[in-house]
């Protein structure tokens, strides 16, 4: 049952109802276990970050910066803040020097908690170029601090500050007073075209989301969650707080490499993922599928082909499957099913909320032909996440993003763009009023720059407005439709359409590289370095060729006619990728215009 005590209050309030019950979950690296934290041992830290902060001087709506990948005590500088009315500013652990400078001087930050080593030495760095920045505290105890350092502290020194509650009636005050309109977080979007802007999130967009997520999604206090995506990004965050409010268990699993050992070990009931992650699954199976014995191919084949016809033509439909089906799906599920979910750690899968980009509908049929109930949403940074999701017990179509949730209304306006107003709606973007002015409509309408449409009560994205390329022929392309269609290939890792202003499609790819040098042992391929191979005219035509297959589908202006593969992966350190590893386009456009101009040679 959801608990409904405002963000302020939340923690203590579900320390009282579950006391010594599990709340969060974190792996041991020393011990390399997991260790339990209970609710009231959370509540009781979440209150000495509440002293420990006003022991520090910290006021009503002060900016508090978090700049660490996911941490137990990231929940507790959360929970701190909120119940002196503080906002806490999220940054990516992955974020640059010149990225981490622009937010503390942006949001005005006086004191930064920090994560590991590398986000120490990134805030130490930039120190003398953020006048307002005046002390670094230390969320991991191996850190090995600067000589010159004299301004950093220990987060259990920190936390030691606010052990004997001796602000408890300035906490009790600040908590009462808190307004549904002040700020919880300043959330600095990835910027994917330009300067990053700090989206303002309220306590009134987090509890309206938290109550109208509730009324659609199956989420109990028996969950066990594993928390995997970063918790500066909007989707884990939302998430994460729905879960808590919730009962359920939290296992913040600390780096993202580690997940799919974490899933083995946390055996999770839910987790919110991108589609990279399906993806990357997905295109597991179809190399097990290719490289595996006859009988295992076709074992496995019929399994994925039944729960297909089971799940995704019948049940998705809310069709009862026919007695015939069900029995062979039973004997699946039992055998293969099964031992497809035990291999990745998901044998207790309750739902798997996915969102962030466009989902293949290729990946999507096979993760519920899989037996896992993926639960598809569509949302932003400006919306508290959730705009749209699968509602649970209702229909669902392959391809859809779900039903708009209560409490915010969609209009289809011009070019086909969802159009946005409600509670859960940011009012704006940080200091700049300007950009926030350009994102409404005089109605009042925020406009989120996607086009879509609404079909039996379920909302379909077709592409990114701002996106959309046009060829030099005048035909329209819509580059996000092009690559999920691609991507689902095992030999694709990463794909980039190039068509603005050109005479046909081209793209980019970043292929599997292990799968490359296994496709060339076998056929004799002879290459000394990983960029002579991405060069040999017999490894292109394999590419090329599967590219072909799947593109089948699209009109004769849409089909990639031209590739180059590229030896190295797009990456965050060239300025190629956010830090939600979304594609920079005019970026990856500047830094290989040799490679694409000789794509479009003669």
């Amino acid at each position: 049952m959801l608990n409904t005590s405002p963000l302020s209050k939340l923690i203590h309030s579900q320390a009282r109802r579950y006391g010594e019950r599990v709340a969060l979950k974190y792996r041991s690296y020393t011990e390399n276990v997991w260790k339990n934290i209970t609710w009231r041992e959370y509540s009781k830290n979440v209150r000495a970050t509440s002293n420990a902060l006003l022991a520090l001087g910290v006021g009503v709506q002060e900016n508090i910066g978090v700049f660490s990948q996911n941490m137990v005590e990231c929940m507790y500088v959360d929970f701190g803040a909120y119940a002196i009315r503080a906002v806490t500013v999220p940054m990516y652990a992955t974020s640059s020097e010149s990225q981490v400078q622009y937010i503390i001087n942006d949001a005005s930050i006086r004191y930064i908690f920090v994560g590991e080593q590398y986000q120490y030495d990134t805030a130490f760095r930039v120190l003398k170029m953020c006048p307002t920045l005046q002390r670094l505290i230390l969320m991991d105890r191996r850190i090995e601090r600067d000589p010159m350092d004299h301004v950093s502290m220990d987060f259990h020194e920190f936390l030691a500050q606010g052990e004997n509650d001796y602000h408890a009636d300035e906490i009790r005050k600040r908590t009462n007073e808190l307004d549904q309109d002040d700020l919880a977080n300043i959330l600095y979007t990835s910027g994917t075209t330009g300067l990053s802007k700090g989206v303002m999130i309220t306590h009134r967009m987090y509890n309206t989301a938290l109550v109208a997520n509730d009324k659609v999604l199956p989420l109990t206090d028996k969950d066990l969650i594993l928390s995997f995506l970063p918790l500066t990004h909007i989707f884990e965050r939302a998430w994460s707080y729905l879960c808590q409010a919730e009962g359920a268990t939290l296992a913040i699993n600390l780096r993202p490499a580690d997940v799919l050992q974490s899933l083995k070990e946390v055996h999770p009931t839910c987790m919110c993922a991108v589609p990279r992650f399906w993806e990357k699954v997905y295109n597991a199976v179809q190399e097990k599928l290719e490289t595996g014995s006859l009988l295992q191919r076709k074992m496995l084949t019929e399994a994925l082909k039944v729960g297909r016809d089971y799940n995704v033509n019948f049940r998705l439909k809310g069709v009862v499957p026919p007695v015939g089906l069900r029995m062979k799906y039973a004997f699946y599920e039992k055998t293969l099913i099964a031992m497809l979910k035990n291999m990745l750690g998901l044998e207790n899968a309750h739902f798997f909320p996915t969102a962030g980009a466009a989902i293949p509908h290729e990946v999507e049929a096979f993760v519920h032909s899989a037996g896992i109930r993926m639960v598809a949403g569509y949302g932003m940074t400006e919306t508290t996440a959730t705009v749209s999701v699968d509602f649970h017990g209702y229909t669902k179509t392959i391809g859809s993003v779900g039903r708009v949730i209560k409490g915010v209304q969609i209009k289809i306006g011009e070019n086909n763009e969802v159009l946005l107003k409600g509670d859960t709606i940011t009012r704006g973007y940080y200091r700049k009023a300007e950009v926030t002015a350009l994102s409404y409509d005089e109605e009042g309408w925020f406009h989120t720059g996607d086009a879509g449409y609404i079909k039996n009560g379920e909302l379909f994205l077709t592409d990114r407005i701002k996106d959309l390329f046009k060829t030099s022929n005048g035909k329209y392309i819509a580059p996000q439709m092009i690559e999920s269609k691609l991507v689902v290939d095992r030999y694709i890792d990463q794909i980039v359409i190039i068509a603005d202003q050109r005479k046909f499609v081209s793209a980019l790819v970043t292929p599997n590289y292990k799968l490359l040098e296994e496709y060339a042992q076998r056929r004799n391929i002879a290459y000394s370095t990983m960029a002579e191979l991405c060069q040999n005219e017999r490894i292109n035509d394999l590419v090329m060729n599967r590219i072909d297959t799947l593109q089948q589908e699209f009109a004769h202006y849409e089909q990639v006619k031209r590739v180059t593969l590229l030896p190295e992966p797009f990456t965050m350190e060239r300025g190629e990728l956010t830090n939600t590893l979304k594609i920079k386009r005019p970026v990856i456009a500047q830094n290989y215009k040799a490679q694409i101009d000789a794509m479009y040679r003669e």
